[in-house]
């Protein structure tokens, strides 16, 4: 895997990934950015939280659960210091569908925390304290 980030201006860089995909970055106004485009923190939290998702999402399909949405809600704390690291995360999963079923949502949401989601795993690694949370939207209740 690799991926490029190339400086464009003031606080703002572009990212491209190995398989081609662009996104901006910026930093805000008051340090030479624009402000057209997450923080590149951000993006490691949005990635954290896609990683995740999928994860989630994928064991329920495989255990023919009818997931119909699904987010995650992440809220994170860094530290005061420079280096500005990742402290705290809670990564809430909110997962809608008609009958499906607690248990199952529970477990995915488990072995992605334990066991298949790399980005978070790597974050808990490095001292990061992760919890995690979820939710289920019964779509057929009322």
């Amino acid at each position: 895997m690799q991926t490029t980030v190339k400086w464009v201006d003031g606080a703002m860089s572009l990212g491209e990934s190995g398989s081609g995909h662009s996104v901006v970055m910026d930093g805000p106004e008051d340090l030479g950015g624009r402000n057209l485009g997450p923080r590149p923190m951000e993006m490691l939290l949005m990635g954290t939280g896609g990683c995740a998702m999928f994860d989630v999402i994928s064991m329920l399909k495989k255990s023919r659960q009818p997931v119909q949405d699904c987010r995650v809600e992440i809220q994170a704390e860094r530290a005061d210091a420079v280096p500005a690291v990742f402290t705290r995360l809670n990564m809430h999963f909110v997962v809608s569908g008609a009958g499906l079923k607690d248990n199952h949502v529970k477990r995915a949401v488990e072995l992605s925390a334990e066991k298949y989601c790399s980005a978070s795993i790597m974050l808990g690694a490095a001292g990061v304290e992760i919890t995690h949370s979820y939710e289920v939207a019964d779509t057929a209740a009322g």
